[in-house]
């Protein structure tokens, strides 16, 4: 499987983004997908996930109410909406995949990563 982020870019606080990610190389609707982040210093850590189908979803406390996860499998893209962004939301965005039902949260349940976007939100 192979995955293309993008989208990301410089923004200001209170402001929004919507990164993508497309992926090739396998039945897009086996997936379940996740999308993570890696701050300068920082280990990688988890923003969203969601199921196969679309529908179930799951969010890191820090970012929820404010990020939306979804994806159109019809386009093998997982979208990753971003608004009231925040400085401490400054960070590398990556998004995963793996096969199997359900939500994974964690770096080493995703078998497949993206080349990362970069997201910095200025005060």
């Amino acid at each position: 499987v192979q995955l293309q982020a993008s989208g990301g870019g410089l923004v200001q606080a209170g402001g929004s983004l919507r990164l993508s990610c497309v992926a090739s190389g396998r039945t897009f609707s086996s997936l379940a997908m996740g999308w993570f982040r890696q701050a300068p210093g920082k280990e990688r850590e988890f923003v969203a996930a969601i199921s196969w189908s679309g529908g179930s979803t799951y969010y890191a406390d820090s970012v929820k109410g404010r990020f939306t996860i979804s994806r159109d499998n019809a386009k093998n893209t997982v979208y990753l909406q971003m608004n009231s962004l925040k400085p401490e939301d400054t960070a590398v965005y990556y998004c995963a995949a793996r096969g199997g039902l359900g939500l994974f949260i964690g770096v080493a349940d995703y078998d497949y990563w993206g080349q990362g976007t970069q997201v910095t939100v200025s005060s």
